[in-house]
């Protein structure tokens, strides 16, 4: 029998989203908590943060790249990479990073022991994390994932050649002049707008067609243009070999750059942690079982987060670690993990965001569908900006009046569907949903005002 060094009554592996689980609720709890990396998660650190960060400065230099639409001469005459670097990291998210590993140290909370070394188990209920083992009456496994490196690019890697994944290209000592980027989801779509818009030269690689393949199909095929116009994209083809200079591809082409970023996804990081030894099982595509209270096979084990999510959005981590929390305190009371209505964006440019079904699952599941596609450059403050390009699409049940999906292609995209997230969460009937309140004039809201008047209800 393995000998434990201490034994608590929580043990939460992960420090993202699981960091929030000690409210003051758990004082009366000896608490440990294991973070082999750095205190704040993916999305502090390497994700959503940083990235938004990166991105808003990439609009700004492609919002006054085109000025020229609006009578205005403008130029970006420089990009300070550094300094950039220096704002976002140094003055913001590492002093965020250590102050939260402070606390978690400090006399703030006492019932809290930190350990930061990798966390395995050894036995039901009991971890190995560096020399120590400690056991505790509950554990939540918040461990996160880790970015996918496909082996040509691993290999290439581990030879030092400058392959980067999402983890490490927003700390480059310098901005790379030509930048490969490898994928066509969320991560590459992204990257290669911040890159692009502080004016690296971007080449995008994927193996399938299209970008964005979960996207509406009107979405995905508006997209899709807009990004061949402005990227150099190869799509249908892979690596077969990496070099110091760039990529070979399966058709015999060569693309030449200074860095490679490859984003390709992303993997639930169980496999690190021998759950088989604790009893708790993973599914097949590497993601700890949970059933829909976050609970594992293992009793007194419980999941959250990208490490067991369907979900890698820190939204949905956030709202699991909630049902998490309250489940822990209230065995007699378990609530869902909150999976229905999940938004999400791409803050790409333009902005992408999206809720509900797709115009083909909405038939597919049998509705007696309604769509409207309605033009951001049809309503006046789409004229102010001269777009030419932005589109809301709705999705409806044209007997019940209920929104069965909202997408939006185009400016303030991820600030605009949240109205129609409030319309789904509390089932609101769209017949009268449009007139029964005031849409400012002319602000952006109303075209989602137009898109909603134009659906057949």
């Amino acid at each position: 029998m393995t000998q434990v060094d201490a034994h608590y009554d929580l043990i939460i592996v992960g420090t993202g989203s699981g960091n929030s689980i000690p409210s003051p609720e758990f004082d009366d709890k000896s608490i440990a908590i294991v973070e082999k990396g750095t205190f704040g998660g993916t999305c502090l650190n390497v994700g959503c943060i940083p990235t938004k960060m990166f991105v808003y400065a990439a609009d700004t230099a492609v919002a006054t790249r085109s000025a020229d639409k609006l009578g205005l001469s403008a130029e970006v005459t420089d990009v300070d990479w550094k300094a950039m670097v220096e704002r976002i990291f140094a003055n913001r998210i590492d002093k965020i990073a250590a102050g939260g590993e402070e606390y978690r140290r400090g006399p703030e909370t006492p019932n809290i022991d930190v350990y930061d070394e990798h966390a395995r188990f050894v036995a039901p209920k009991t971890l190995r994390t560096g020399d120590k083992v400690i056991s505790g009456e509950q554990i939540v496994i918040a461990a996160g994932s880790r970015p996918m490196l496909p082996d040509v690019y691993a290999q290439a890697r581990q030879a030092g050649l400058p392959v980067y994944t999402s983890d490490d290209i927003m700390r480059l000592d310098e901005q790379p002049r030509r930048l490969i980027v490898v994928g066509g989801g969320f991560i590459a779509m992204e990257f290669a707008h911040v890159f692009d818009g502080l004016g690296t030269e971007v080449t995008i690689v994927n193996r399938s067609e299209p970008l964005l393949k979960f996207l509406d199909a009107d979405l995905a095929e508006r997209f899709n243009a807009v990004t061949r116009e402005r990227f150099d994209v190869r799509t249908g083809v892979t690596a077969t070999a990496v070099s110091e200079s760039g990529l070979t591809l399966s058709d015999g082409t060569t693309l030449e750059a200074d860095a490679i970023l490859v984003a390709t996804g992303r993997i639930p990081n169980g496999d690190h942690m021998d759950l088989h030894l604790g009893g708790v099982d993973m599914l097949d595509d590497g993601r700890v079982k949970v059933d829909e209270y976050g609970r594992t096979t293992a009793e007194g084990v419980w999941a959250l987060g990208d490490v067991s999510s369907p979900y890698m959005l820190k939204h949905v981590a956030n709202a699991e670690q909630r049902a998490v929390s309250h489940n822990l305190l209230h065995p007699e009371d378990l609530r869902s993990m909150p999976h229905e209505f999940v938004p999400s964006a791409v803050f790409t440019n333009p902005q992408i965001a999206t809720v509900g079904m797709t115009e083909k699952q909405a038939r597919e599941a049998g509705h007696d569908v309604t769509v409207k596609v309605q033009n951001y450059g049809d309503v006046a403050y789409g004229w102010a900006m001269e777009d030419s390009t932005g589109v809301v699409k709705l999705v409806a049940d044209k007997k019940s009046g209920r929104l069965l999906g909202a997408h939006f292609f185009g400016p303030q995209a991820s600030t605009l569907i949240q109205q129609l997230i409030t319309v789904m969460v509390y089932d609101i009937d769209l017949r009268d949903f449009a007139r029964k309140q005031y849409w400012i004039h002319p602000a952006l809201p109303e075209v989602t005002e137009n898109a909603i008047l134009g659906l057949e209800l």
